[in-house]
């Protein structure tokens, strides 16, 4: 099998199909503190129209901005499109491990999640793969807009 270059930057095509083509998102890693990179992300998008599900398996914890809040992946009760992770790179390989087990399409890693063992292990069992980029900032890139239904 060919494996994608992650070292490389990714294709804007390749790109524009995830994000045009998922709608429900498990970010695994979600936090309730406003100040933190996760939460804005959370934010924007839910906001931008896609169905985000928190991940955080702290007790007690049972909702961000109103969306109830899973402990892990295997707790979700509907499909996954894509599993986007705001965890250190040495996480990333038991949650791919945990992605495919829920039938994810694809595998995402934040700015700073890179782990090439976890790419290539979602990679063998078909899921696209991402890492070190940050999908919000991708999705208001100018020179193209996934959404197109939406006013930017």
């Amino acid at each position: 099998m060919a494996y994608m270059n992650h070292d490389e930057p990714y294709n804007d095509d390749y790109l524009q199909d995830i994000l045009s083509s998922v709608k429900t998102i498990a970010m695994v890693g979600a936090s309730p503190d406003k100040t933190k990179f996760s939460y804005g992300v959370l934010r924007v998008l839910h906001e931008t129209g896609y169905d985000m599900i928190p991940i955080n398996p702290r007790p007690g914890l049972e909702d961000i901005r109103g969306l109830k809040v899973y402990p892990d992946l295997a707790a979700i009760d509907r499909p996954v499109d894509m599993v986007q992770v705001f965890r250190k790179p040495e996480d990333l390989y038991g949650i791919a491990e945990e992605a495919i087990a829920i039938d994810a399409k694809v595998l995402w890693g934040q700015i700073g999640v890179f782990n090439l063992d976890a790419a290539r292990l979602a990679e063998d069992a078909g899921l696209k793969v991402v890492m070190n980029r940050c999908p919000k900032i991708e999705l208001f890139r100018p020179f193209w807009k996934p959404r197109l239904d939406l006013k930017i």
